[in-house]
């Protein structure tokens, strides 16, 4: 009760826009009640973490689903492949990306790395019709994908999406272009640059911000070109 923030609360339910109950305690203080939790119980096993998840998520309470959160990051290494489900159910009831992408990169992702036939549910969830699903798809790949991993299967996902107007998959793409360009901006480069007509400018923004000064610029400058040349024929930029 003590970490509880009215002023807090009426604030981050209009940031996120939910309709979720609010008690106004702040992530750290969310993570520090799971850590204890986890600190308390280091045994416990996926049964019981299963059910504690589960229970935390079903009240409609925001401080409750992040618990939920954090509880299922910390002791993912009991997950198991079927587990893929109740994740994928959760993000489909998350509705914000505060949810979504903690669930992609901290467990969907790491799961995945495990337990690489699980790249097969990947697949899907990349044409999924939910877009917060297909952001999934493409957050999952950027723990390996960042360490070097297979940035092939992420293009493959990546590329249909080029040409969306959702905010958060244009985000989501720039930002795993961003952090692979940190150690292989050629790959980087090498991909956007026959594309740079397809991105939008939240994608190319993204993607091009630790790139060498060179390739950043031969980005944009590309970029702007092209988007002239939308203006110019009567197509509207994106």
């Amino acid at each position: 009760m003590a970490l509880r923030k009215p002023d807090r609360a009426a604030a981050e339910k209009r940031y996120l826009k939910s309709d979720l109950v609010f008690l106004g305690v702040g992530v750290p203080g969310i993570r520090t009640t799971a850590k204890h939790a986890h600190h308390d119980h280091p045994a416990l096993n996926r049964t019981s973490v299963l059910a504690v998840v589960t229970e935390l998520w079903a009240e409609p309470v925001h401080e409750r689903r992040m618990a939920a959160i954090e509880i299922l990051g910390l002791y993912r290494d009991r997950l198991q492949p079927p587990d893929i489900g109740l994740i994928e159910r959760l993000i489909r009831e998350s509705n914000t990306w505060a949810y979504v992408d903690s669930f992609a990169v901290a467990i969907a992702g790491p799961l995945v790395e495990r337990f690489q036939d699980l790249h097969r549910v990947l697949d899907r969830w990349s044409t999924d019709p939910d877009f917060w699903i297909r952001r999934s798809a493409l957050l999952a790949l950027l723990p390996s994908v960042k360490r070097g991993g297979d940035f092939n299967r992420f293009a493959r996902y990546a590329e249909p999406m080029l040409t969306e107007r959702e905010f958060f998959i244009r985000k989501a793409i720039g930002w795993v272009l961003r952090e692979v360009s940190k150690s292989r901006p050629q790959v980087v480069y090498d991909w956007l640059r026959p594309r740079i007509g397809l991105a939008s400018g939240v994608t190319v923004r993204e993607a091009v911000r630790y790139l060498p000064a060179l390739q950043r610029d031969q980005l944009l400058s590309a970029y702007r070109a092209g988007r002239a040349g939308r203006v110019t024929s009567g197509r509207a930029p994106r």
